[in-house]
């Protein structure tokens, strides 16, 4: 009998924790994130293993000097971690309302936090908002991420960590102008202080929003990119050329195998 390796070892546990939990396991434990201010792209350590040190990078920039495939693979190793971070929060969040859905009576803590959440999220009841804490497979994610900030070359993704053109209509929150007008008007595109954050603001917007509800409706029955990339047409004004150029991404650069990866268990607790 072979001896398991530490990685397939952990990875085995994280898998029957999954069966357990109903989902990656990690939405039982706080994560012990690192953040890194980058100063030089050397700091950003280049992802080669299916269990994954939850660091924030902040401050990425320098992408468009360095040769395209080596660019490419910073990228990825720059985002993913806070990729699996935004995940483990927003399936924390779901874990909770799954168990106050289980409970027979609730306390004020817990009509407080099912109102809050309720709200947040636009659900009409529980069921729905369960449905609604939902995120995608991590191909999607980094493709949607790849062309969103031209593989981290957009002003946008430099100097605000948005991932994901996320507009602000708020003047009271952290924000940066666009570039462009649009009728006149000046456009605002939030701005975060790590990438995670940013990418749990899309998962909401996936959320709350009756566009992507065929979306949602699809991710309770399949994990399969493929399946679920038709459903994100309305992300883009592209529409259908939008989801093909997904695709087209995910294939050309093999994305389909961080859909595994998950936060290494030794930052969890």
């Amino acid at each position: 009998m072979k001896l398991l390796t530490r990685a397939t070892f952990l990875t085995t546990c994280i898998a029957l924790l999954g069966i357990l939990l109903g989902c990656d396991g990690s939405n039982t434990y706080s994560v012990k994130t690192e953040i890194i201010q980058v100063d030089s792209l050397d700091q950003i350590i280049l992802i080669e293993d299916s269990l994954v040190k939850p660091i924030l990078y902040t401050n990425v920039n320098g992408l468009d000097g360095l040769p395209f495939h080596r660019a490419k693979a910073t990228f990825i190793s720059a985002i993913l971690p806070s990729i699996l971070v935004a995940k483990h929060h927003v399936h924390t969040k779901k874990n909770k309302i799954i168990q106050l859905r289980a409970k027979k009576r609730w306390n004020k803590s817990d009509s407080l936090l099912y109102a809050e959440i309720k709200r947040q999220y636009r659900a009409k009841n529980i069921d729905d908002l369960i449905e609604r804490l939902v995120t995608l497979p991590n191909s999607i994610v980094l493709a949607q991420a790849a062309i969103e900030t031209g593989w981290g070359e957009s002003r946008f993704f430099v100097q605000a960590s948005n991932l994901f053109g996320i507009w602000s209509f708020d003047d009271s929150e952290s924000r940066i102008a666009a570039g462009k007008n649009r009728d006149d008007k000046t456009i605002f595109l939030r701005s975060y202080d790590d990438m995670s954050r940013s990418i749990v603001d899309y998962f909401e917007v996936l959320a709350r929003h009756s566009a992507y509800k065929s979306l949602r409706k699809k991710r309770q029955h399949t994990s399969n990119p493929y399946l679920l990339i038709p459903h994100l047409k309305n992300y883009s004004e592209r529409k259908s050329w939008y989801t093909k150029q997904l695709k087209k991404v995910i294939r050309q650069n093999n994305l389909t195998k961080y859909d595994g990866y998950r936060i290494d268990p030794a930052y969890l607790e």
